[in-house]
């Protein structure tokens, strides 16, 4: 009892002082009187006293709010860690977070503040309530934050979003961050701020580096696109991941991501996008360390039928296997998508030679029955990745594109054109020979 009417007694002393400073106008005396207070109260390890007394203080009239508000926040944010129980440590923070809120000249410290509280919310298992902590607050505005800084509280938001399944969501603060900030150039030495400029704060000690962040915000993004089965944008994250120069250094990191860009190629849809990283990823050298991979995409570049079942039986232990490498395994339905995509590319390979064909033909090609054979082309033609027409009584599938008479005047045109020049040459040719043999005769 004796030492907090101690207690109470000083704290009334530097509360007198205070005011006087404060009504003075002493700038640097009010911020001192005010972390006194709060020193006092640390102390002594009165934690409610701590909490009225900071709540106190910022509603006192007149009070020099920028300097005593934003000295007392931070001054109170290093005694989180300190507070003897989970109880406690939400108290103070819910109580800081109420004086700094609506408060521009706080606002990272508000930032702060918040993800510590959603990050007590997801141990304690309160995932929805977490995300909805952070999503309140947009960091994206704050001019001061540190660059990394911003990023990380982003990517925490996309994190929880993920972790609560809304998708939805998590796409739309994923868009507040462009990859292009990643491949920024960290070494150029930062330019001097101009008087006037907003002084950017460094980021804290636990903030990842650039190119950790990017690693992050990638496997984000292939949680993301795991969801909707999106192959070909799971392949574009692995890619930037294996781009990142720590990944490429180490064998034991880069191989199981190459693998996982090989094995997202091959299921990707057909179309340009897909067809150029293909090409890339084969002129890749690294590929020569794992030449079953190399083999399996030459396959796929190679204009030639692909029997399924021989494929099946080479690289089912490898697809097998990716469940225990980085990344975990394709998901559930790759394996019936790896099939679809064969018979896709051997269904273009078979247009390109063919240009009519029975459909009993095309299914001993496919290894499919007709029902199936004809299925799998009708799915390619809705959906424009093939150009085909199937007669059904006569049972024939024509390949060829339908032209227009525009199309087809133009090619009279130009065969005509082609075929004028090469009389016309060869009437030079003949002219030439008789001007020839005529000088001869002469001699």
């Amino acid at each position: 009892m004796e030492s907090g009417g101690n207690l109470d007694a000083a704290i009334e002393s530097l509360l007198n002082v205070e005011k006087q400073m404060r009504l003075a106008g002493d700038v640097a005396g009010t911020k001192k009187a005010v972390t006194d207070i709060l020193q006092l109260c640390y102390d002594a390890r009165a934690w409610k006293t701590l909490n009225d007394q900071i709540v106190l203080l910022s509603k006192r009239r007149g009070q020099l709010k920028q300097v005593a508000v934003t000295a007392m926040v931070q001054q109170a944010m290093q005694y989180i860690d300190e507070t003897p129980d989970i109880d406690t440590r939400v108290e103070l923070i819910k109580t800081l977070n109420s004086v700094s809120a609506g408060k521009i000249f706080v606002e990272i410290e508000r930032a702060r503040l918040i993800k510590k509280l959603a990050k007590i919310k997801e141990e304690q298992g309160l995932i929805a309530e977490a995300a909805d902590l952070m999503q309140e607050i947009a960091v994206e505005t704050f001019g001061a934050m540190a660059k990394t800084e911003k990023i990380a509280f982003i990517l925490e938001q996309v994190r929880l979003c993920l972790d609560r399944q809304d998708y939805v969501r998590a796409q739309i603060l994923s868009r507040k961050i462009s990859p292009r900030v990643f491949d920024a150039d960290s070494s150029k030495e930062k330019k001097k701020p101009k008087e006037g400029d907003n002084v950017v704060e460094e980021a804290p000690a636990d903030i990842p580096s650039l190119l950790e962040l990017k690693r992050i915000y990638y496997e984000l993004m292939i949680r993301y696109h795991s969801h909707n089965n999106d192959y070909l944008e799971i392949c574009r994250s692995y890619k930037a991941i294996y781009e990142i120069p720590s990944i490429k250094a180490d064998p034991s990191q880069w191989i199981p991501v190459l693998r996982k860009i090989c094995w997202y190629l091959v299921l990707s849809p057909h179309d340009p996008m897909q067809s150029s990283l293909l090409n890339f990823t084969l002129e890749d050298k690294n590929l020569s360390e794992i030449p079953n991979f190399r083999l399996l995409l030459k396959q796929l570049v190679t204009m030639e039928v692909i029997q399924w079942t021989a494929l099946w039986q080479t690289y089912k232990d490898e697809f097998e296997n990716e469940k225990n490498m980085l990344g975990g395994s394709l998901g559930d339905k790759a394996a019936e998508d790896l099939r679809q995509r064969i018979i896709e590319h051997n269904i273009i390979v078979i247009s390109k030679y063919y240009s009519r064909i029975t459909l009993k033909r095309v299914a001993e090609l496919l290894c499919l029955s007709n029902q199936e054979a004809e299925k799998h082309l009708s799915e390619m033609v809705v959906s424009k990745s093939l150009v085909a027409k199937i007669d059904r009584p006569m049972g024939i599938v024509c390949f060829q594109t339908a032209k227009d008479s525009n199309d087809i005047l133009n090619s009279w045109a130009m065969n005509l054109e082609k075929l004028l020049d090469l009389v016309e040459k060869s009437c030079h040719q003949i002219h030439k020979e008789t001007m020839v043999h005529k000088a001869a005769l002469k001699v």
